[in-house]
C-alpha cells in the first residue's frame, strides 16, 4: 500500500542539515565549552571532596544532624536523592569519592573526546549523585551556591563532546543563568537595605561579611569615596551588564569580561565558598573566540564560526527537548524577579532548575562571633575554628572555592538566628571529644581530651584600626557580650 512507502524517511524535513545553521551551533564557542566543562567540573570536584570530609560529622549516621534521623521523620524530601530508601556513611563516602573521580575526568578533559553521549551521562551522574548529598544536607546544605552548581551542571550535560557543534541554545541557558545569578542579586539589594541604595554597603561588609580573607582587612579601610565607587560599579555590573549579555559579539564578549572582573574583585576581597569561582566560570557562555583572539593572539580560532561538526540528530532532539524543558521551568524565576517579595535562592521544582538566586539583600552594621570554650578544671581554654574569625591576632585565611560548612553556620549562629537544634548537639561532641568533630576545628586545646565544661560566649567584633594594627599587629579588637550557653557538662 501507498502509506507503507518508505519514501517519506527521505522527507526534507528529516534532513540533518539544519543541524549545520547558525541557530543550532557555532565554532565561534569553543572556549566557552572548554572552560565550562572543565570548570564546573572542577567545582563538583571541591564539593564532592568537601562533602567526603565533612558530611559525616556534621550529618552522617552520629552527626550533629544525622540523615536517618531526617529520613525518618521527613514525609518528603525536598527532592530526589538516593539515600532515601538507605543511609549508611559508607555510602556517603562512596557517592563522594565516586562524584569527584567522575569530575576529575572532566577537568582531564576524558568524556569529552568521546560521543556526545559520555559527557552528557557524566554531567547527569554528577548533578544527581550532588543532588542526593543537597536533598538530605538540611540546614548545612542551604547555601545558594549549591543549587546553582546542581542547574550548571544539568545545562553542561548538553554542551556536547569534541566530535560535535556547541550548541548555542545550551550557550543561551547559560546566560540565563547568568542573568538570573546576577540581575537576582541586584533587585534584591535595591530592594533591600538602604545602605545599597545610598552606596554606603561598604563601609561595613568587609568586615561583617561571613568569613573575611587576608586581604578584607585591606579593603575595609579603603577610603570611603572608594568604597561608595565600589557599590555604583556593583549595580551597574548587576543591574545593566547582564541584559548586555544577550547582544550580538562582540558585545556580550564584552559583558562577560565586566562580570568576570567584578568575581574577581570578590574573590580578592572575601571567602564565599564556590560562589565567585562557578558565577565567572559561567559568564564565559558569553565569549566568543574571535573576540577572545584579538584580546589574546594565542587563542585559536575557527575561519568559519559557524562551521558545524557532525551533530547526531538524537543529541539534537535531547538538546531541544531539554531548551523546551528550561523555557517552561523559566516561568517561575521570571515572575520572582519581578515580584516585590521576591525570593532569595530558591527552587520552585524538586529537581533543583531554574532557581532564583541572590545574596546579601541586607547588610550587618556590628559584627558579633560566637567563642567556644572548654574547662580544664583551671582555665577557660578556646576552640579555634578554621576559617571564622577567633584568635584576635591570628590573621584571616583564604578557604574558598572549599566550603567551611560549619563555619558559615556559625556565622549565622552570632546574627541570632535559629541553630540551637545543631549547636547543642555540637557542644556536647566537644564534650566527649568526638574525633570527627574534633577534625573540623583548626584547634583542640585539650589535645584530644574531653573538658569538664563547655560554654559559648557571644563577641562583638571590630578590624583595628591603622594605628591599633601597627601598634598590636592584630586584626581584630574584641568585647565579651554575654553568654549564649552557659556552661554545661555530659550531665547537663
Amino acid at each position: 500500500m501507498d502509506w507503507l512507502n518508505t519514501d517519506w524517511l527521505n522527507a526534507a524535513w528529516l534532513n540533518t542539515d539544519w543541524l549545520n545553521a547558525a541557530w543550532w551551533g557555532t565554532a565561534d564557542h569553543d572556549v566557552a565549552r572548554f572552560v565550562l566543562q572543565r570548570g564546573i567540573a572542577a567545582v563538583y570536584v571541591i564539593a564532592f571532596v568537601s562533602g567526603a570530609l565533612q558530611f559525616p560529622a556534621l550529618l552522617g549516621e552520629r552527626g550533629l544532624l544525622p540523615v536517618p534521623r531526617y529520613l525518618a521523620r521527613a514525609a518528603r524530601t525536598p527532592g530526589p536523592t538516593l539515600f532515601r530508601w538507605r543511609y549508611s556513611d559508607a555510602l556517603l563516602r562512596t557517592v563522594a569519592w565516586s562524584g569527584a573521580a567522575l569530575a576529575a575526568t572532566v577537568v582531564l578533559g576524558l568524556p569529552q573526546q568521546g560521543p556526545a553521549w559520555l559527557p552528557m551521562l557524566v554531567f547527569l551522574a554528577l548533578w544527581l549523585l550532588y543532588m542526593s548529598m543537597v536533598n538530605v544536607g538540611q540546614v548545612f546544605y542551604g547555601f545558594g551556591w549549591e543549587i546553582l552548581l546542581l542547574e550548571a551542571g544539568f545545562l553542561a550535560a548538553f554542551l556536547g563532546s569534541d566530535q560535535t557543534t556547541t550548541p548555542v541554545i545550551t550557550l543561551w541557558l547559560f546566560r540565563w543563568l547568568l542573568f538570573r545569578l546576577e540581575f537576582g542579586a541586584g533587585m534584591i539589594k535595591m530592594r533591600g537595605d538602604r545602605v545599597w541604595r545610598d552606596l554606603t554597603a561598604l563601609y561595613y561588609h568587609h568586615e561583617t561579611q561571613p568569613m573575611p580573607n587576608p586581604l578584607s582587612w585591606w579593603f575595609h579601610h579603603l577610603p570611603k569615596p572608594l568604597h561608595k565607587v565600589e557599590v555604583l560599579g556593583n549595580h551597574v555590573a548587576q543591574l545593566f551588564i547582564p541584559f548586555l549579555l544577550f547582544a550580538p559579539q562582540p558585545v556580550a564578549t564584552w559583558a562577560a569580561v565586566v562580570v568576570i572582573a567584578t568575581q574577581l574583585w570578590l574573590v580578592f576581597s572575601g571567602n564565599f565558598a564556590w560562589l565567585n569561582a562557578l558565577t565567572l566560570v559561567i559568564a564565559f557562555s558569553a565569549v566568543g573566540d574571535s573576540v577572545l583572539a584579538g584580546l589574546l593572539p594565542g587563542v585559536p580560532v575557527s575561519a568559519d564560526t559557524h562551521a558545524a561538526l557532525d551533530t547526531p540528530a538524537w543529541f539534537a532532539a535531547v538538546v531541544l527537548a531539554m531548551g523546551l524543558l528550561m523555557l517552561v521551568l523559566s516561568w517561575w524565576p521570571l515572575k520572582n524577579l519581578i515580584s516585590r517579595e521576591q525570593a532569595m535562592n530558591a527552587s520552585f521544582n524538586r529537581w533543583r532548575l531554574a532557581n532564583a538566586y541572590g545574596a546579601f539583600g541586607s547588610i550587618t552594621r556590628e559584627r558579633y562571633e560566637v567563642v567556644v570554650e572548654g574547662w580544664d578544671g583551671h582555665r577557660w581554654l578556646e576552640y579555634g575554628f578554621r576559617g571564622k574569625p577567633g584568635d584576635p591576632a591570628r590573621m584571616p585565611r583564604q578557604f574558598a572555592p572549599y566550603h567551611l560548612r560549619l563555619d558559615w553556620l556559625m556565622w549565622f549562629l552570632a546574627l541570632g538566628q535559629p541553630g540551637m537544634h545543631w549547636f547543642i548537639p555540637f557542644l556536647n561532641k566537644l564534650l566527649v571529644a568526638d574525633r570527627a568533630t574534633l577534625k573540623l576545628l583548626r584547634h583542640d586545646p585539650f589535645g584530644g581530651r574531653p573538658p569538664e565544661q563547655v560554654r559559648a560566649r557571644v563577641f562583638a567584633y571590630r578590624y583595628t584600626s591603622w594605628r591599633e594594627w601597627r601598634n598590636s599587629g592584630e586584626w581584630w579588637v574584641r568585647e565579651p557580650m554575654g553568654d549564649l550557653v552557659p556552661p554545661m557538662s555530659r550531665a547537663s
